[in-house]
């Protein structure tokens, strides 16, 4: 896994300094250790850091063809790159190097701009060809691996794998985006294509970006896949099963692959559960696994993990953290670039701490619940939609959105007399009420939140067009397909992939995802909705598919999820600082946020009231990525 940077002359061949591009390339230093180096050549610059996970001594980028005209920065792992080699080599191509980055430097000689179709892998790379003076940028199918991108006001194009490349570039103006700030407290994170800066850009994954010298039109990027959800296998359900445990078993394989040290996540939840247990089968000595429990029981799933452990007998390493484990709010604005408030961040970092000690790559089971049907939400919505199918849209606003209006917001309640969000959501269509339910803070709350200056910048626009965008593309009418799609571009992209990377990275650790494997998601989007979601059970098909392997009790108790006690903390030992953070000068003075408002939400949760904890969260994260980044520039003239 590495760091990625470089900059472009799109319309000339100006020369980069040598101090600019090792620079802004050395920002991101903590995603490859263990080598570094630089390209530079009339009108581009390219830059590199390291971690060195296959052919150790010979993989060193940016990497060249042998004529010297082609070459790369690549940032992942491709999984088939040994079959690809011998493809390769059987075209006449001749390697220098036991390396995955080499193969996609002739796939390029041979395949163009269709050689993204022949990678199995995460990834972003960016590849320059000199003969056809063109810059070729790329990111993987499951948005694993990062690209961020902008145009600057010289004519220059500078990218690189985190945001802080571009913010180390002295011609790039760091100017937020009101926009950003509206998905940021809609979803806790900044959608893709948008970044927290309106000059900035993510490269959305499945997608490419090609740039030609001398083109006055900027390009814009291109998709090259999709998942597409037929539902229409006439597979049984037996077979399905039978064939998931063997699809899950290629994928892991693949991603065992390794010249380091190598290991799992083990949370004692389902998914890395069964990733461990299928590693187990494959390897000839033990399993190396990492948890971490939490000295708060509520929290603290632990006990799974051991069982799975001593089943398989793998070299097994836990350690517990303090519930009150909240002093990572300044590194994780750091980490992230722009505004993050899922809080599991903070676990996250100090697993992949954790196992950086032990190992270099280590298997997650993220991206199960996506595919499978896992998230309790899921099984909400389809109940929601069997009402929305039977009352008519114009029926139910006006039956349901008083209700929602009228019903008390009662955070104190058993969870089965908090009705205020569903009522809310049956008086919707189903994209609408899926873009409320993954709402931290819902239209209502943000329009109390937010200034009127902020609120007259934002034009009218609302997060939800990003759902509105995605749900076009869906084609699919199945309620289930229909969410989880929205999922795999919103939320898995997102949320958890720029978690994991993050954390990941922050250690210098490779984690691989075996259960986003494009073509296991491609296979498992042709099952039945109903094989998900059976009698209420979510992921019925993969718990099924693993009895034979994994306790019954693991499988089937309620998710616990990775969560901290994010309302304790900030009614006890965050309370002063976030009195101080949010009624301080800097939140005043950005000019977004209605301070009434703030002072309303810190003293209802401070009294017990009412729970705050996520808007309160959301702030506080906000007001850190302001100090962090104290060159972050609000659109004044639009907030006036």
């Amino acid at each position: 896994m590495c760091g990625i940077s470089g900059i472009f002359d799109t319309q000339g061949t100006r020369a980069y300094s040598r101090e600019l591009i090792v620079r802004i390339n050395d920002a991101q230093a903590h995603r490859g250790p263990d080598e570094h180096d630089v390209h530079l050549e009339p009108g581009l610059a390219l830059g590199h850091r390291r971690l060195s996970v296959i052919d150790l001594a010979a993989g060193q980028q940016p990497l060249f063809n042998q004529a010297g005209t082609v070459g790369i920065v690549f940032n992942g792992e491709i999984y088939n790159y040994r079959d690809l080699t011998d493809e390769l080599k059987a075209l006449g191509y001749h390697f220098r190097t036991r390396s995955d980055t080499e193969v996609i430097v002739h796939a390029w000689s041979a395949w163009g701009e269709a050689c993204v179709h022949r990678l199995r892998g995460m990834f972003a790379f960016a590849l320059w060809d000199r003969d056809r003076q063109t810059l070729f940028l790329a990111r993987d199918r499951m948005g694993v691996k990062p690209m961020h991108y902008a145009w600057l006001p010289d004519g220059s194009f500078v990218f690189g794998s985190e945001l802080k490349v571009l913010t180390a570039h002295p011609g790039f103006a760091r100017d937020i985006d009101p926009l950003a700030v509206e998905e940021y407290f809609t979803f806790g994170y900044v959608q893709d294509p948008r970044c927290i800066y309106r000059h900035a850009h993510k490269l959305p994954a499945a997608h490419t970006l090609t740039l030609k010298r001398g083109e006055k039109n900027r390009p814009s990027a291109r998709p090259y896949w999709d998942v597409s959800f037929t539902n229409n296998s006439v597979i049984t359900l037996q077979d399905a099963q039978a064939e998931l445990r063997e699809r899950i078993t290629e994928s892991v394989r693949l991603r065992m692959i390794a010249d380091v040290p190598l290991g799992a996540f083990l949370s004692g939840g389902v998914d890395s559960s069964a990733v461990v247990a299928t590693m187990a089968g494959l390897s000839s000595t033990p399993v190396q696994t990492c948890s971490i429990g939490f000295d708060d029981p509520r929290f603290d799933e632990s006990s799974y993990a051991k069982q799975v452990a001593e089943r398989y007998r793998t070299n097994h390493r836990m350690e517990i953290v303090s519930s009150d484990d909240f002093d990572l709010i300044d590194t994780l604005a750091w980490l992230y670039d722009e505004p993050y408030a899922d809080s599991s961040a903070i676990p996250t970092y100090r697993v992949c701490q954790m196992a950086r000690k032990h190992v270099t790559v280590a298997l997650s089971g993220d991206g199960g619940d996506e595919s499978l049907g896992g998230y309790r939400r899921y099984r909400m919505h389809l109940g929601e939609e069997a009402v929305r199918g039977r009352l008519p849209l114009a029926l139910r606003r006006g039956m349901f959105g008083p209700l929602g209006r009228w019903y008390p917001k009662a955070d104190w309640a058993p969870r089965s007399l908090r009705a205020k969000t569903t009522f809310q959501a049956l008086a919707m269509d189903s994209v609408q009420a899926y873009c409320h339910s993954m709402s931290l803070l819902r239209g209502d709350q943000r329009q109390a939140l937010f200034s009127p200056g902020l609120q007259r910048s934002l034009g009218g626009y609302h997060a939800l067009e990003v759902f509105r965008h995605h749900a076009a593309q869906a084609q699919t009418d199945d309620p289930l397909a229909l969410i989880q799609y929205l999922d795999y571009k919103t939320w898995l992209i997102g949320d958890i992939n720029t978690k994991v990377d993050r954390a990941s990275m922050a250690h210098s650790l490779e984690v691989r995802e075996p259960l986003m494997d494009h073509l296991l998601v491609e296979w498992l989007a042709t099952l039945p909705s109903d094989f998900k979601i059976r009698g209420g059970q979510g992921k019925a098909i993969f718990k099924q598919a693993y009895e034979p392997l994994l306790p019954h009790d693991l499988l089937y108790r309620p998710k616990m999820g990775f969560s901290v006690p994010l309302a304790a903390w900030l009614r006890g030992p965050l309370k002063d600082r976030v009195r101080s953070s949010l009624q301080g000068e800097r939140m005043r003075d950005c000019g977004y946020f209605n301070p009434a408002t703030i002072s309303r939400l810190i003293d209802e949760h401070n009294s017990g009231m009412r729970d705050h904890a996520t808007a309160l969260w959301m702030l506080l994260m906000f007001e850190a990525f302001l100090r962090v980044n104290e060159g972050a520039l609000v659109a004044a003239a639009a907030l006036d």
